[in-house]
């Protein structure tokens, strides 16, 4: 027999330098090429702004679509710096947009807390761009530089001197690996209030030229803000709770608010990035909510010795909250950044949170009983919604299984015309099967006591 396998030689092994391994699999740096990657592109730079004013040194940022798919965004930070990068002679601003893995975010100096920690972010963008351009007000002067599919077509151009400071970006992704370039308007606005919200004082501008709108996102009540909008069409039970705290350099906001709707609505943010499948933060949120109501229940006897504790699923009915954690090294899954795996943000967030919610609950204690007894009502609910499940569980049961084996029969099979004689024991059986008639009068003796059901609830006779 012939071997028609391929050889597999040394010339197979390949290297792929600098953006190319960027451009050849995008999936593993945005996710997809699909209106989703597109997106992901506009929010890895919009996040190098966020950062910017995460570090208390910006507080407003433009964001553009033009008409011909290409975005800009502009920001009035300090400017990613300009000049030779010690270890390569390389310009600093050329290294950021074609380095992987270059920028201020790893040694601790350039940013505290920083949401584009991965530093892939603006060169995977310009890789994946047919055409990217960036100018910089830094240090008083205007440099630019323009970059083809992740390639510098430029020198990094000093233009003059300039007022203000700040990076402006416009890129173009490559219509060559993007299946699209429909952005889509909604989704972008509800992820930049998201971040106005969660960067107290800092504004951000959408304008989109396809269709010449515009809006401005401001939200001086941050986190608190946030709450009172996600329940802007639902009716409110209390004021709503807030704590804001620094643990070990942790930074942890968290806001929360009842409705007397039953769906819950919980967000968790690390570093202003949506951790849409939670994480550590969230973990410890939810820990410290159910302990912190049961514990005030307990200790005011709104739950009684015989009764059960409240569970997590119990005490969040209704529940509208928002958890916010910043942290200098956070540990998400993968560069998407959908859940924080940071271990000891659990212990953090839920010592702050349990502390400052049961302090809360006993200096607000009307809203404290309001929000007790509907966890006492979804309580009830689950019991009451476990038992219908049980009931028709063991009526499946009942009707799906075999005839009991102590059943005397009869020899009719139409319901109308058949009797059944329950009796209590095999002795009474007996005597039973004995004077019956066989035709249409069945019997079934029973083992143990019967139960009286005149006086016990459905569910129990049932049993």
């Amino acid at each position: 027999m012939v071997d028609t396998t391929p050889q597999y030689t040394a010339a197979d092994i390949q290297v792929l330098e600098g953006l190319a391994a960027v451009r050849r699999r995008p999936g593993m740096y945005i996710g997809s090429t699909d209106v989703r990657g597109l997106h992901h592109l506009v929010y890895e730079v919009v996040d190098n702004s966020i950062d910017e004013a995460l570090a208390g040194v910006c507080d407003r940022i433009n964001i553009t679509i033009h008409t011909g798919g290409s975005v800009t965004v502009e920001d009035n930070g300090r400017g990613i710096p300009v000049g030779e990068e010690r270890t390569t002679g390389r310009n600093t601003l050329e290294i950021v947009h074609t380095v992987l893995h270059a920028g201020g975010k790893f040694g601790g100096g350039g940013y505290k807390v920083a949401s584009g920690l991965h530093g892939v972010g603006v060169s995977a963008v310009n890789a994946l761009s047919a055409w990217l351009e960036v100018k910089v007000k830094y240090n008083g002067r205007l440099y630019s530089q323009r970059y083809e599919r992740g390639v510098p077509v430029t020198e990094v151009i000093d233009e003059g001197p300039v007022d203000g400071h700040g990076t402006k970006t416009t890129f173009m992704p490559d219509t060559e690996i993007m299946r699209t370039l429909d952005y889509r308007a909604k989704t972008l606005s509800q992820r930049f209030r998201e971040m106005a919200f969660l960067t107290r004082g800092l504004t951000i501008h959408f304008e989109d030229e396809r269709d010449d709108s515009e809006v401005t996102f401001y939200f001086e009540g941050g986190i608190k803000s946030f709450v009172h909008y996600l329940n802007r069409h639902r009716n409110s039970l209390h004021a709503p709770f807030y704590v804001e705290r620094d643990v070990e350099g942790t930074h942890i906001e968290v806001a929360l608010q009842y409705t007397d709707g039953i769906a819950e609505s919980v967000f968790a943010f690390a570093n202003n990035i949506n951790t849409v499948d939670g994480g550590t933060h969230l973990t410890g949120f939810r820990t410290a909510l159910t302990r912190s109501l049961n514990d005030y229940a307990r200790s005011h006897n709104l739950l009684k010795e015989k009764d059960s504790n409240f569970t997590g699923e119990d005490v969040r009915e209704g529940l509208t909250a928002i958890v916010s954690v910043k942290l200098s090294d956070p540990q998400f899954e993968s560069q998407t950044k959908a859940k924080l795996g940071n271990a000891e943000v659990t212990g953090q967030v839920a010592a702050v949170m349990g502390e400052a919610f049961s302090a809360w609950l006993e200096e607000n204690s009307r809203d404290a009983n309001t929000i007790i007894r509907k966890s006492v009502t979804a309580a009830r609910a689950r019991a009451a919604a476990r038992q219908a499940r049980e009931l028709v569980m063991r009526k499946s049961a009942l009707e799906s299984s075999a005839l009991p084996g102590k059943l005397a029969d009869c020899a009719e099979r139409s319901n109308g015309r058949t009797e059944l004689f329950i009796v209590e024991g095999d002795s009474a059986g007996g005597s039973a099967k004995q004077g019956r008639d066989r035709r249409f009068q069945a019997v079934l003796p029973l083992r143990g006591k019967i139960r009286n059901v005149e006086k016990v609830r459905m569910d129990h006779a049932l049993s």
